[in-house]
């Protein structure tokens, strides 16, 4: 830092006219100590000698010095326990002063400007931009940018996950907008891309695999920890939350990406080109848009597609939410494919269902259909749950309801009276009515019931008590009963009913 002229001459008039001492002139100047040492030493006054005070850590340097030699890396708080381990008492600060000072210095490293032909490479990487809030669930909100590293086109794009198909959708997002594919994609070690990685050895994603050899372009994964060799994503997505997102108000995922097409067709576009601060980036895109590769001519398949699981219950759960299927489909392994807007339900090439996508969390989207043919399903299983029971304790009831179905009866009121009479009677009886009822060719229950009563009438025994249930007999009222007396007096004076026609005639 350079001093002003007129400080430089006071800390020298101060110093030899005065003999002020250093510290007493940065104390009345208000500057630094080392200031006022480096103007004298200009005049030629000599440093003071500095002797540096003994210290607890002075015999644990040649062992600070050898480790780092070693392990230059290692942090200074480990170095600091390793050197109470060995008898310092000293505190962790001096430790970590001395480290800083032996610590060896890695040569900084120089870097390379790139310069890429046109069409020849693009750059991927997801950029997070916080949460979006859809009904109960707390959403991330990702960002998928593409940018041509030859006219720095930006294509933006936001998702609620970065999961494969997310990212598959926008590279075929971004192709489309550019009108064609660069030959080189440039990602980070993303999930998506890099299953494994040994040094030079790379297992890639066989579906980023399959989805580049359908669109002819060659995946290639930067170093690790080399963020530098796809700065230019990197300054995109910097560029996006500057320009775009910072202080942007939005009414959802759909509203947020239309502001994001807008900006990036029109401002985005607009701004200068780096490599030539008289084009803008518009003009680049012109001449280096004829160089990409052509789309190929069958779209790739954006679904996403997985093998679910049904219960008990005619649901599949996709993505946190319960989407019905046909109540026949449980206790099977069928396939969900998604999209954006719409989640289908295929058994193979069938599709059983098919629903609009919540992004919300716990909720049960359902076909009405389902619901009104699992509610029947369940009526009919309760009729023939009680079929069951009818026939188990009355064995000739079978031939009873084949006869009744012949003459086109209702069959679940027939059941539902005969467990009625099976309530009120013995067993032995209802049967043996039923029998009778067979052989005289009326399978009806009113012609069992008549047989029944006939049977207690003949037999002296009373007719069987019915038991109301209880909200039944709270509905009875009891009618107060009134004296006859005034009527017997008006047919004694000869006074009728004026309104009585037979009395007016």
């Amino acid at each position: 830092m350079t001093v002003p002229p007129e400080l430089e001459a006071k800390i020298l008039r101060y110093h030899f006219a005065e003999q002020w001492p250093v510290n007493t002139i940065a104390r009345q100047l208000a500057v630094h100590h080392s200031t006022v040492t480096r103007v004298l030493a200009r005049s030629g006054v000599p440093r003071p000698s500095y002797v540096p005070k003994p210290s607890a850590i002075d015999p644990y340097i040649p062992f600070l010095v050898e480790t780092l030699t070693q392990f230059p890396t290692l942090t200074a708080a480990r170095l600091y326990v390793m050197a109470r381990e060995r008898g310092y008492g000293g505190s962790s600060s001096q430790v970590r002063h001395r480290v800083s000072l032996i610590r060896p210095r890695k040569p900084a490293e120089a870097y390379l400007r790139l310069r890429t032909l046109p069409g020849e490479q693009a750059q991927v990487d997801w950029g997070h931009f916080g949460h979006l809030t859809i009904g109960r669930a707390k959403r991330p909100l990702m960002a998928f940018v593409m940018v041509l590293s030859y006219s720095r086109r930006i294509y933006l794009r936001f998702y609620l996950d970065a999961r494969m198909a997310a990212f598959l959708a926008g590279h075929v997002e971004a192709f489309g907008v550019f009108g064609g594919v660069p030959r080189i994609l440039l990602y980070d070690n993303l999930k998506s891309v890099v299953l494994e990685r040994q040094g030079a050895a790379i297992r890639f994603h066989p579906t980023l695999m399959a989805f580049a050899a359908h669109h002819h372009y060659e995946p290639r994964p930067v170093a690790v920890a080399r963020g530098n060799e796809k700065g230019r994503v990197e300054r995109a997505i910097r560029y996006v939350r500057d320009a775009f997102f910072a202080g942007r108000s939005y009414r959802g995922l759909d509203d947020l990406n239309a502001q994001a097409r807008a900006w990036s067709d029109q401002e985005c576009r607009s701004r200068t080109w780096p490599e030539d601060d008289s084009k803008k980036v518009v003009e680049a895109f012109s001449a280096e848009q004829p160089l990409l590769l052509v789309l190929p001519d069958a779209p790739w398949p954006l679904e996403e597609r997985l093998e679910v699981s049904i219960g008990k219950t005619p649901y599949a759960r996709f993505d946190g939410n319960d989407y019905s299927v046909p109540h026949d489909c449980v206790r099977r392994a069928l396939t969900v494919a998604a999209t954006e807007q719409r989640v289908r339900i295929l058994d193979g090439a069938t599709v059983l269902a098919e629903h609009g996508r919540s992004y919300d969390r716990h909720q049960q989207i359902e076909v009405l259909q389902h619901v009104d043919d699992l509610k029947a399903m369940k009526h009919a299983a309760r009729r023939h749950r009680d079929t069951d029971a009818l026939v188990r304790a009355i064995p000739i009831a079978e031939e009873f309801l084949v006869r009744a179905a012949q003459h086109n009866y209702v069959m679940g009121g027939i059941v539902t009276a005969l467990g009625r009479l099976l309530d009120q009677y013995p067993v032995e009886a209802v049967a043996s009515a039923v029998a009778e009822a067979l052989q005289k060719d009326v399978p009806h229950p009113n012609a069992v019931r008549h047989i029944l009563d006939r049977r207690q009438q003949e037999a002296g025994i009373p007719p069987p008590v019915v038991n109301l249930p209880e909200h039944v007999r709270s509905r009875d009222v009891h009618v107060r009963t009134h004296s006859l007396d005034t009527y017997d007096q008006l047919q004694e004076n000869g006074r009728g009913d004026p309104e009585d026609p037979e009395q007016s005639a």
